[in-house]
Protein backbone atom coordinates (compact mmCIF):
# COMPACT_ATOMS: atom_id res chain seq x y z
CA UNK A 1 0.00 0.00 0.00
CA UNK A 2 1.20 3.63 -1.03
CA UNK A 3 2.22 5.83 1.70
CA UNK A 4 -0.48 8.34 2.53
CA UNK A 5 0.76 12.04 2.12
CA UNK A 6 -0.03 14.64 4.09
CA UNK A 7 -2.82 17.36 2.80
CA UNK A 8 -0.67 20.22 4.29
CA UNK A 9 1.63 21.30 1.26
CA UNK A 10 4.96 22.02 3.31
CA UNK A 11 4.88 18.38 5.07
CA UNK A 12 3.56 16.83 1.91
CA UNK A 13 6.68 18.18 0.31
CA UNK A 14 8.96 16.93 2.73
CA UNK A 15 7.30 13.36 2.84
CA UNK A 16 7.52 13.59 -0.74
CA UNK A 17 11.37 14.13 -1.07
CA UNK A 18 12.03 12.11 1.68
CA UNK A 19 10.69 9.29 -0.06
CA UNK A 20 11.84 10.14 -3.08
CA UNK A 21 15.18 9.61 -1.64
CA UNK A 22 14.73 6.40 -0.16
CA UNK A 23 13.40 5.17 -3.64
CA UNK A 24 16.22 6.74 -5.52
CA UNK A 25 18.54 4.74 -2.82
CA UNK A 26 16.52 1.10 -3.15
CA UNK A 27 16.56 1.29 -7.28
CA UNK A 28 20.48 2.18 -7.35
CA UNK A 29 20.77 -0.74 -5.36
CA UNK A 30 19.47 -3.09 -7.29
CA UNK A 31 21.33 -1.63 -10.28
CA UNK A 32 24.30 -1.48 -8.85
CA UNK A 33 24.00 -5.42 -7.48
CA UNK A 34 22.52 -6.28 -11.03
CA UNK A 35 18.58 -7.18 -10.05
CA UNK A 36 18.31 -4.40 -13.05
CA UNK A 37 20.75 -4.97 -15.75
CA UNK A 38 21.90 -2.55 -18.70
CA UNK A 39 19.02 -1.39 -20.94
CA UNK A 40 16.09 -2.26 -18.50
CA UNK A 41 13.53 -0.59 -19.11
CA UNK A 42 11.96 1.45 -16.11
CA UNK A 43 8.54 1.62 -15.23
CA UNK A 44 6.99 4.03 -11.94
CA UNK A 45 3.43 2.12 -11.86
CA UNK A 46 5.66 -1.32 -11.65
CA UNK A 47 8.43 0.03 -9.19
CA UNK A 48 5.78 2.29 -7.44
CA UNK A 49 4.10 -1.28 -6.71
CA UNK A 50 7.16 -3.06 -6.09
CA UNK A 51 8.23 -0.48 -3.10
CA UNK A 52 5.17 0.57 -2.00
CA UNK A 53 4.65 4.46 -2.84
CA UNK A 54 3.00 6.77 -4.79
CA UNK A 55 4.29 7.61 -8.42
CA UNK A 56 5.35 11.21 -7.47
CA UNK A 57 8.77 9.60 -5.69
CA UNK A 58 9.81 7.47 -8.03
CA UNK A 59 9.63 9.72 -10.73
CA UNK A 60 11.44 12.10 -8.57
CA UNK A 61 14.02 8.92 -8.16
CA UNK A 62 14.32 9.04 -12.12
CA UNK A 63 15.35 12.28 -12.51
CA UNK A 64 17.94 12.17 -9.47
CA UNK A 65 19.32 8.97 -10.94
CA UNK A 66 19.77 10.63 -14.34
CA UNK A 67 22.08 13.44 -12.63
CA UNK A 68 24.02 10.17 -11.06
CA UNK A 69 24.35 8.80 -14.42
CA UNK A 70 22.64 5.52 -13.80
CA UNK A 71 19.49 5.90 -15.97
CA UNK A 72 18.86 7.84 -19.30
CA UNK A 73 15.30 9.21 -20.34
CA UNK A 74 14.46 8.19 -24.04
CA UNK A 75 12.12 10.65 -25.39
CA UNK A 76 8.23 8.79 -26.46
CA UNK A 77 10.26 5.15 -25.17
CA UNK A 78 10.04 6.14 -21.53
CA UNK A 79 13.37 5.57 -18.59
CA UNK A 80 16.48 2.95 -19.23
CA UNK A 81 19.18 1.79 -16.83
CA UNK A 82 22.08 3.03 -18.64
CA UNK A 83 24.03 1.58 -21.52
CA UNK A 84 27.73 2.68 -21.11
CA UNK A 85 29.91 1.96 -24.34
CA UNK A 86 32.82 0.59 -24.02
CA UNK A 87 34.76 3.34 -25.61
CA UNK A 88 33.34 5.30 -22.83
CA UNK A 89 33.75 3.48 -20.41
CA UNK A 90 37.82 2.93 -21.00
CA UNK A 91 37.75 6.96 -20.92
CA UNK A 92 36.37 6.80 -17.25
CA UNK A 93 38.58 4.11 -16.43
CA UNK A 94 41.81 6.74 -17.29
CA UNK A 95 39.77 9.57 -15.58
CA UNK A 96 39.61 7.67 -12.51
CA UNK A 97 43.21 6.64 -12.64
CA UNK A 98 44.57 9.84 -12.48
CA UNK A 99 41.81 10.91 -9.66
CA UNK A 100 43.54 7.76 -7.82
CA UNK A 101 46.67 8.99 -7.93
CA UNK A 102 45.90 12.49 -6.58
CA UNK A 103 44.09 10.39 -3.97
CA UNK A 104 46.67 8.22 -2.78
CA UNK A 105 49.67 11.04 -2.85
CA UNK A 106 47.00 13.00 -0.26
CA UNK A 107 46.43 10.34 2.13
CA UNK A 108 49.73 9.02 2.51
CA UNK A 109 50.76 12.64 3.12
CA UNK A 110 49.07 12.21 6.07
CA UNK A 111 46.31 9.67 7.42
CA UNK A 112 46.51 8.75 10.85
CA UNK A 113 46.80 4.96 12.96
CA UNK A 114 42.81 5.05 13.11
CA UNK A 115 41.90 5.18 9.43
CA UNK A 116 44.73 3.15 8.36
CA UNK A 117 43.23 0.58 10.40
CA UNK A 118 39.94 0.72 9.35
CA UNK A 119 41.19 0.35 5.45
CA UNK A 120 42.85 -2.67 6.75
CA UNK A 121 39.45 -4.20 8.22
CA UNK A 122 38.11 -3.44 4.72
CA UNK A 123 40.71 -4.80 3.03
CA UNK A 124 40.32 -8.31 5.38
CA UNK A 125 36.48 -8.36 4.53
CA UNK A 126 37.20 -8.21 0.58
CA UNK A 127 40.11 -11.33 1.33
CA UNK A 128 37.68 -12.94 2.88
CA UNK A 129 34.80 -12.83 0.09
CA UNK A 130 38.06 -13.86 -1.83
CA UNK A 131 38.21 -17.07 0.25
CA UNK A 132 34.38 -17.49 0.06
CA UNK A 133 34.50 -17.18 -3.32
CA UNK A 134 31.48 -14.72 -3.00
CA UNK A 135 31.66 -11.65 -5.56
CA UNK A 136 28.09 -10.12 -4.68
CA UNK A 137 30.10 -8.73 -1.12
CA UNK A 138 33.73 -8.33 -2.37
CA UNK A 139 31.84 -5.97 -5.09
CA UNK A 140 30.33 -4.30 -1.85
CA UNK A 141 33.04 -4.05 0.21
CA UNK A 142 35.43 -3.06 -2.91
CA UNK A 143 32.96 -0.36 -2.97
CA UNK A 144 32.71 0.61 0.49
CA UNK A 145 36.87 0.61 0.35
CA UNK A 146 37.61 2.98 -2.31
CA UNK A 147 34.72 5.48 -1.17
CA UNK A 148 36.12 5.69 1.98
CA UNK A 149 39.43 6.56 0.61
CA UNK A 150 37.36 9.37 -0.84
CA UNK A 151 36.03 10.60 1.81
CA UNK A 152 39.39 10.51 3.78
CA UNK A 153 40.40 12.28 1.14
CA UNK A 154 38.54 15.58 1.89
CA UNK A 155 37.46 16.86 -1.08
CA UNK A 156 33.89 17.01 -1.74
CA UNK A 157 34.11 18.22 -5.16
CA UNK A 158 36.06 15.16 -5.88
CA UNK A 159 33.95 13.12 -4.20
CA UNK A 160 30.68 13.81 -6.21
CA UNK A 161 32.72 13.67 -9.45
CA UNK A 162 34.12 9.87 -8.82
CA UNK A 163 30.81 8.21 -7.13
CA UNK A 164 29.44 9.10 -11.23
CA UNK A 165 31.91 7.39 -12.76
CA UNK A 166 31.72 4.66 -10.54
CA UNK A 167 28.45 4.39 -10.91
CA UNK A 168 28.87 4.14 -14.43
CA UNK A 169 31.36 1.86 -14.24
CA UNK A 170 29.29 -0.63 -12.10
CA UNK A 171 28.52 -3.06 -14.89
CA UNK A 172 31.54 -3.50 -16.68
CA UNK A 173 33.21 -3.70 -12.77
CA UNK A 174 30.89 -6.96 -12.00
CA UNK A 175 31.60 -8.63 -15.12
CA UNK A 176 35.47 -8.19 -14.26
CA UNK A 177 34.76 -9.95 -11.04
CA UNK A 178 35.95 -13.75 -10.87
CA UNK A 179 37.97 -15.83 -8.63
CA UNK A 180 41.12 -14.58 -9.87
CA UNK A 181 40.51 -11.11 -10.97
CA UNK A 182 39.40 -10.54 -7.01
CA UNK A 183 42.52 -12.19 -5.76
CA UNK A 184 44.58 -9.86 -7.71
CA UNK A 185 42.84 -6.90 -7.02
CA UNK A 186 42.52 -7.62 -2.96
CA UNK A 187 46.16 -7.76 -3.36
CA UNK A 188 46.35 -4.75 -5.16
CA UNK A 189 44.22 -3.26 -2.51
CA UNK A 190 46.77 -4.54 0.29
CA UNK A 191 49.47 -2.79 -1.90
CA UNK A 192 47.62 0.42 -1.75
CA UNK A 193 47.27 0.48 2.36
CA UNK A 194 50.49 -0.52 2.75
CA UNK A 195 51.68 2.38 0.71
CA UNK A 196 50.05 4.80 2.34
CA UNK A 197 50.80 3.45 6.11
CA UNK A 198 54.06 3.98 5.18
CA UNK A 199 53.63 7.47 4.05
CA UNK A 200 54.76 6.87 0.62
CA UNK A 201 52.81 9.70 -1.72
CA UNK A 202 54.58 8.60 -4.53
CA UNK A 203 54.23 4.70 -3.90
CA UNK A 204 50.43 5.08 -3.22
CA UNK A 205 49.49 7.26 -6.12
CA UNK A 206 51.41 4.80 -8.27
CA UNK A 207 49.74 2.08 -6.24
CA UNK A 208 45.93 3.45 -6.88
CA UNK A 209 47.11 4.51 -10.25
CA UNK A 210 47.90 1.15 -11.94
CA UNK A 211 45.24 -1.01 -9.49
CA UNK A 212 42.30 1.19 -12.38
CA UNK A 213 44.07 0.59 -15.52
CA UNK A 214 44.81 -2.85 -14.38
CA UNK A 215 40.65 -3.17 -14.07
CA UNK A 216 40.92 -1.39 -17.61
CA UNK A 217 42.44 -3.44 -19.21
CA UNK A 218 40.79 -6.19 -17.97
CA UNK A 219 37.70 -5.00 -19.21
CA UNK A 220 38.59 -3.94 -22.21
CA UNK A 221 39.89 -7.88 -22.70
CA UNK A 222 36.82 -9.07 -21.58
CA UNK A 223 34.77 -7.39 -23.55
CA UNK A 224 37.38 -8.56 -26.84
CA UNK A 225 36.91 -11.88 -25.75
CA UNK A 226 32.94 -11.62 -25.70
CA UNK A 227 32.79 -9.99 -28.88
CA UNK A 228 35.23 -12.66 -30.51
CA UNK A 229 32.73 -15.71 -28.68
CA UNK A 230 29.99 -13.95 -29.80
CA UNK A 231 31.07 -13.35 -33.90
CA UNK A 232 32.44 -17.33 -33.64
CA UNK A 233 28.94 -18.13 -32.34
CA UNK A 234 27.21 -15.86 -34.71
CA UNK A 235 29.42 -17.74 -37.84
CA UNK A 236 28.30 -21.05 -36.50
CA UNK A 237 24.84 -20.68 -36.78
CA UNK A 238 25.13 -18.81 -41.13
CA UNK A 239 27.79 -21.94 -40.98
CA UNK A 240 25.00 -24.11 -39.96
CA UNK A 241 21.88 -22.71 -42.22
CA UNK A 242 24.12 -23.03 -45.17
CA UNK A 243 24.76 -26.56 -44.89
CA UNK A 244 21.22 -26.86 -44.48
CA UNK A 245 20.26 -24.97 -47.22
CA UNK A 246 22.92 -26.91 -49.06
CA UNK A 247 21.48 -30.51 -48.02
Amino acid sequence: MAKKISTNPAIAQLQCNSLANLVQAEIERMILDGELDSGAKLTESTLAEQLGVSRGPVREAFRMLEEAGLVQTEKNRGVFVRHVPIEEALEIFELRAVMDLYVGRKLAAGLGATEVRELRQLADAMDQAVKADNARDYHRFNLKFHDRLLQLAGNAKLTATYRKLVNELSLFRRQNLTNESMTVYSREHRQIVKAIAAGDPEAAGQAMYQHVMNSRERTQRNYQQKQAAAAAEASGGANKLSAGAEA
